[in-house]
């Protein structure tokens, strides 16, 4: 097995047990061992936190991956590396002064509807500096060809770290006010350990004598600024703006609900390691036909994976509610909706991919500025009329209407789409399971009810794909798995 295709093996796993690992900690820790205003105030920290990120990073972590491997000489290779190296203090220094002077004309902004939050100016700033300064580090190790460590600090430290805080709030060893402050340092602590890794494989070598393309380096940096701003935005900015408008309290419910709808995308984050450099590949080849095929595949396979994992939620939802809390089980619009963006997200393969590694890209950066100015104008006009409804409604009209621009250009430009009557069968198929299942109920406990359709559904679905067979690839996987057990 090839480094490439081991390390997103790796990758894929360790992402299942980041994603598994959050599960507990948000529908379950959480929502337990916090109080709502606690919980709400954690997500509107980290949140906030993510929007400012992108901003403080510069664009250094995509420009470092794209442009390392061009410089050839020891000296150019240095003086890059110095240049992306400080080049995010070029924001985080005079941001930081700002925040400084300003703390508390920042606070009274933030806090207007929750006064809880504006004494956490500095927690925002700082966890948006290390998560910038950490997405730095862990591409300093990708161009060494090393991203397993990375994906593990990225998906799983945190989490764990966050696990074991929420158990010593829980047996009263620490207070909630030093859980904030101990996630603070968590995030700053991943960071630094990041930096370590990242120096032991190759240490930097500085030199101010920066290269000849630098005017070009900081064009795209500047670029990747509003793309990364924009992605960001669009997956964060409605739990912001629900803190001035609502309860904090019901940001921590809404949180809950798009944590169950997001895990949708696991499938799609673990092949996109895969299908990235092999798109680009196709590109580099102007190799058409590939392409086509790949685009058609990618789709078809995530909207397998993606499809049954949103009726597997659907259907198991009203039992899922039940195991928690109250006042968290009042979310079902708001899954249904986030989730079904998703969906689409999935269906439309490496169409991302093929933008990001053509000439096109900026046209994707500028897309994705409309769409986060779209996403920031439908919450402030939605969110005052239907409240947590409201921002997942804005949050899945954007998704849509960016999906669907994105889909008509890579038609326009590469002559491809990614649908076929394949994916059509498929609609179908979920469309009568999901029904199906959603009316009937089991009279036990919600987990063995959970257990019985969850095993009901999957099998169905994966004896019909197999009697059909309507993917290659699911078939092929079946195929061999059968022929094992047998």
């Amino acid at each position: 097995m090839g480094i490439v295709s081991k390390q997103a093996m790796n990758n894929t796993v360790v992402t299942y047990v980041g994603f598994g690992i959050a599960a507990i900690n948000t529908l379950f820790l959480y929502t337990n061992f916090l109080t709502d205003a606690y919980y709400g105030l954690v997500t509107v920290i980290l949140s906030t936190s993510a929007v400012l990120m992108p901003l403080l990073a510069f664009g250094v972590p995509n420009t470092l991956v794209k442009y390392y491997s061009s410089f050839k000489s020891e000296r150019d290779t240095a003086a890059f590396e110095t240049l992306m190296l400080f080049l995010p203090l070029v924001l985080i220094i005079p941001i930081a002064i700002f925040s400084f002077f300003y703390t508390d004309v920042i606070g009274e902004f933030i806090s207007k509807e929750n006064s809880i939050v504006k004494n956490y100016v500095w927690y925002i700033f700082l966890i948006g500096m290390a998560m910038a300064y950490f997405e730095v580090f862990y591409a300093w190790a990708k161009v060494q060809m090393k991203s397993v460590f990375g994906n593990f600090m990225k998906e799983v430290f945190n989490r764990v770290g966050v696990m074991l805080l929420l158990f010593l709030v829980h047996f009263d060893i620490i207070s909630v006010d030093l859980f904030l402050k101990a996630l603070v340092a968590l995030y700053l602590l991943r960071t630094i350990i990041m930096k370590l890794y990242a120096y032991r494989l190759k240490m930097p070598r500085i030199n101010f004598d920066f290269p000849a393309n630098t005017r070009v380096i900081l064009y795209y940096s500047a670029l990747i600024i509003l793309g990364g701003s924009a992605a960001v935005i669009i997956l964060e900015i409605d739990k912001v703006m629900l803190n001035q408008y609502i309860e904090i309290e019901n940001v921590a419910y809404y949180g809950v609900a798009i944590y169950i709808a997001t895990t949708i995308i696991v499938p799609s984050r673990a092949m996109h390691q895969i299908t990235y450099p092999m798109t680009a590949e196709l590109l580099n080849n102007r190799d058409h036909e590939g392409l086509d095929s790949l685009y058609k595949k990618s789709s078809l396979t995530l909207f397998i994976a993606s499809g049954i994992l949103f009726v597997l939620i659907i259907t198991n939802l009203n039992d899922l509610f039940l195991m928690l809390p109250e006042e968290y089980r009042g979310g079902f619009s708001i899954v249904f909706l986030i989730g079904l963006a998703k969906v689409y997200d999935s269906v439309l393969g490496n169409n991302n991919a093929i933008l990001f590694n053509s000439d096109y890209y900026k046209a994707l950066l500028m897309m994705g500025v409309i769409l986060a100015v779209m996403v920031i104008l439908l919450n402030m006009l939605l969110i005052p009329l239907q409240g947590l409804q409201g921002a997942a409604l804005a949050t899945f009209l954007a998704i849509t209407i960016y999906n669907t621009i994105k889909l008509y250009y890579v038609r326009k430009k590469f002559d491809i789409m990614p649908f076929t009557r394949e994916t059509l069968k498929v609609f179908g198929i979920l469309l009568v399971l999901g029904v199906l299942f959603y009316v009937v109920d089991f009279p036990f406990h919600p987990m063995v009810n959970i257990v019985i359709k969850g095993v009901l559904t999957t099998l169905l679905f994966l004896g019909i794909l197999f009697k059909l067979k309507i993917s290659e690839d699911v078939y092929g996987m079946l195929n061999r798995f059968l022929g094992k057990k047998g």
